[in-house]
């Protein structure tokens, strides 16, 4: 138990379940990835270099087909369909987009026999099993391990020897090693520590911070400072910077070390009672917004706007159109040219 904020809480580290816990635990498993898009790479290359058996179910012919191919999984040996993967595995990783688990339920289901595991990265298709149609047997394992970041951030904390914090939940326990399995699988793919959570309490945590500091609420910040600064006449590279650039190079890193209060102290007294003025303000201004978003979440709203669009069949097209306008705005061409004007050690980093 760790004390957060005077509340104790069940987290498991590194040093109370170790790697070679984990591959005792996982040493007559065969782990089969389901899907290879966004979470599936990480997790499946570091379980791999962990010494874990791990094989990837994709449909071919495809991009992520190709991918696995070029990450070294090799057809017919460790890459294979959705089904004869889903029929090898002991564990099953569901790590297909939402649209695409409640797609693809129907084939998976007849493959997870008795004693199996499936896993999730995201609560949301169990969560909502009433508008996914994701109904788990119940001679099966049900467990989550979500990583508090992308696949793509996994990966490269784990080639740097380090770790992405990750939540762990059980949903159903039919074999009695649902725990050390999940433990085991969460060590496997790199987490630094692991907290526990239940899935609906993974889902709207994760749904509303998607749609909050993570990456609705801070782009929208962005824009509207960016706007304000531009329309009272300084230029797009001063805009951006005082915007973008300052936080993401310079304070956010410093808030990552050491928290807030740091990052405050070693600021500039005029910044310090700026912000601390000003804190406030803004988050009385963005609260009822956040009350919206959270009881969005929570009553399927977002659920069901999620799953009506995105199993549209023209939804990639739209997505692009709505992407390429973001990407073309005046603030992000700027940043594209700001990020190309940084040292290069930077700019390596910043393109990785």
């Amino acid at each position: 138990m760790i004390n957060f904020g005077g509340t104790e809480e069940k987290v498991v580290t590194r040093e109370e379940f170790s790697l070679e816990k984990a591959r005792e635990v996982l040493s007559k498993e065969t782990i089969a990835i389901i899907g290879y898009g966004v979470q599936g790479p990480g997790q499946a290359l570091n379980l791999r270099d962990n010494g874990m058996n791990v094989i990837v179910g994709q449909r071919s012919p495809s991009k992520s087909w190709d991918k696995a191919v070029a990450d070294g999984f090799v057809p017919g040996e460790t890459l294979f369909s959705i089904e004869e993967a889903a029929e090898r595995g002991t564990i099953i990783q569901y790590l297909l987009s939402d649209a695409a688990q409640i797609a693809i339920w129907p084939t998976l289901k007849p493959y997870l026999t008795e004693g199996k595991a499936l896993y999730f990265s995201h609560g949301f298709g169990i969560t909502y099993k009433e508008r996914t149609g994701i109904i788990a047997p119940k001679n099966i394992d049900v467990i989550l391990a979500a990583p508090k970041g992308s696949g793509t951030s996994l990966r490269r904390l784990f080639l740097e020897g380090k770790g992405l914090n990750s939540s762990y939940a059980i949903d159903q326990d039919f074999t009695g090693r649902a725990y050390e399995r999940v433990i085991a699988l969460g060590i496997g793919i790199g987490s630094g520590y692991l907290f526990e959570t239940n899935f609906k309490r993974e889902v709207y945590s994760d749904l509303t911070g998607e749609r909050g500091t993570l990456m609705g609420a801070i782009a929208g910040i962005f824009e509207a400072q960016y706007d304000l600064l531009r329309r009272r006449g300084h230029s797009p590279s001063e805009a951006f910077n005082e915007t973008v650039e300052e936080l993401t190079q310079s304070l956010m890193p410093l808030v990552a070390e050491n928290g807030m209060d740091w990052m405050y102290a070693n600021c500039s007294t005029t910044a310090q009672r700026g912000a601390l003025d000003w804190k406030n303000k803004f988050r009385d201004a963005v609260a009822p917004v956040f009350e919206e978003l959270y009881d969005s979440v929570a009553s399927g709203e977002e659920a069901q706007r999620s799953i009506d669009s995105n199993s549209q069949a023209d939804y990639r097209e739209k997505l692009e159109v709505e992407l390429t306008e973001l990407r073309e705005s005046e603030m992000w061409q700027t940043g594209k040219a700001v990020r190309a004007l940084r040292p290069e050690k930077n700019k390596a980093e910043a393109n990785a």
